[in-house]
């Protein structure tokens, strides 16, 4: 798949910096730039889940009695 982007001409010199500096193609940061931003907001997503699972039921157990309740010790 093909994608354009239009990009003013200080937004694009910063780009292709950024690319060359870090050795990697325009299309390559963009990719990557795109990629953990998707990835940032889904792990904000399930944070506030849990957060909200959590403020229903704020038990909380050590580490020790974690690995006990699975039989791990």
């Amino acid at each position: 798949m093909s994608i354009s982007v239009r990009l003013n001409k200080d937004d694009t010199e910063l780009f292709k910096s950024y690319a060359k500096l870090n050795n990697i193609s325009v299309s390559e940061l963009v990719r990557r730039a795109v990629t953990e931003k998707i990835e940032d907001e889904y792990d904000i997503q399930v944070a506030n889940e849990a957060y909200e699972e959590f403020l229903k039921d704020p038990e909380t157990k050590s580490l020790e009695e974690f690995k006990k309740e699975l039989e791990m010790i």
